[in-house]
Order: C-alpha cells, then sequence, then structure tokens
C-alpha cells in the first residue's frame, strides 16, 4: 500500500509545472532603448548657471523606457554639477524634458530573396516563403531623441531651451549561405560599444 501511495506521489509531483511571463520587450531590445538613451544625455549642459537647483519636469517625457531615460537625464545634469530637486518649490529652474523618439529601427540587407508572404486566393490567404539568401545582414538600433526647455521655478519665466539631444545604439549580425552566422547576435549588460561585428564569432 505504501508503494502504490509513493508511485502516485511521484507520478502527481512529475506532473508539477511553473509558469513563466514573457515582458513587452526582450532584453536585448531594453539595453537597446537604453543605451541609446544614455548616448543622447551625455554632456548634457542647461542654458543656466552651474549649481543651480533644477526640478526634472517629466510629465510629458511618455512611453515605454521614459523612467530609466528620465533617471539618465538627471545623472547627467549632476554630473554636469547641477543640484536636482524633488519639486519645484525646491527649485531655481525647471527642465521640462519631451521625447521625440525612444524606440527601436530594425533594418534587413538581402543578397537573395528576402522573406515573402504571398497570396494564394481570393480570401487573402497567404504562404509564407523563408528567404533564399547567399548573404544576410541586419541590423538592430536603439533611437532616442530628448528635447525640453528651461524657465525660472518661481516666475515661470524663459530661461532658454536645450536642443534635441540624439543617441543611437547598433548592434548588426550577418547570415552567410543561410546558416552560418556572426556578429552581434544580442546586446550584453554592461556594454557600453558592441566593437566590431566583423570579428566576432
Amino acid at each position: 500500500m505504501r508503494l502504490a501511495h509513493l508511485g502516485v506521489a511521484v507520478l502527481l509531483a512529475g506532473c508539477a509545472s511553473t509558469s513563466e511571463t514573457n515582458p513587452g520587450r526582450t532584453a536585448t531590445e531594453q539595453l537597446l532603448m537604453a543605451r541609446a538613451a544614455d548616448i543622447a544625455v551625455d554632456g548634457l549642459r542647461l542654458p543656466i548657471p552651474p549649481g543651480s537647483r533644477v526640478f526634472v519636469e517629466n510629465r510629458y517625457m511618455q512611453g515605454e523606457g521614459s523612467t530609466y531615460a528620465t533617471s539618465a537625464v538627471r545623472s547627467a545634469l549632476s554630473e554636469s554639477g547641477f543640484a536636482l530637486a524633488d519639486d519645484k518649490g525646491q527649485a531655481d529652474a525647471v527642465f521640462e524634458l519631451r521625447a521625440g523618439a525612444l524606440s527601436l529601427e530594425q533594418m534587413r540587407r538581402v543578397v537573395g530573396l528576402p522573406p515573402l508572404a504571398l497570396p494564394i486566393n481570393e480570401n487573402l490567404n497567404v504562404v509564407s516563403i523563408p528567404e533564399l539568401s547567399l548573404y544576410s545582414r541586419r541590423d538592430r538600433v536603439g533611437v532616442a531623441e530628448f528635447s525640453g526647455f528651461v524657465y525660472d521655478a518661481r516666475t515661470g519665466a524663459p530661461l532658454g531651451a536645450v536642443s534635441p539631444m540624439i543617441g543611437e545604439y547598433r548592434i548588426r549580425s550577418h547570415k552567410l549561405l543561410m546558416m552560418v552566422t556572426w556578429g552581434q547576435q544580442s546586446a550584453r549588460p554592461g556594454e557600453r560599444d558592441p566593437g566590431d561585428s566583423w570579428r566576432e564569432f
């Protein structure tokens, strides 16, 4: 009887499983956007004296990755010698931040035939044809563009504008005869320079 109970327990344990959730962006996509934001704000300066207390207004900085980008802006201002204020009442100036772009671009170049989806009847059913190429190259690019303006925290008087801050972070991979691959297949945590894709296997 004990052996039967043990057998049932083993079977039940063997059927147990865990589930995982999948985020909207892969780690590589998130890192591409983060690195582009870091590059965009590198060396950020404001048209006010260094040491001024600045409140970063991010109400108009919306979208995926905007929280990281806002923190990157705050870090760049701190490195440039500005003091950060937690609210407008403590600030000398307000930096109102906006995003022109914070997203991904992808480009593929193919020597041969790219993947195709061909309609096969009037009901718009399609058949997929895989890539048939001698060589293909894939670029994945994180793109960031931020801009904004500065105004007096007490009076609202304009103090100046900040020209667009632009950053791109690119990884490139290659494929030969649809089988041999090399180059940057993914973005690596902490990596600031992806290096030369031709040398990475």
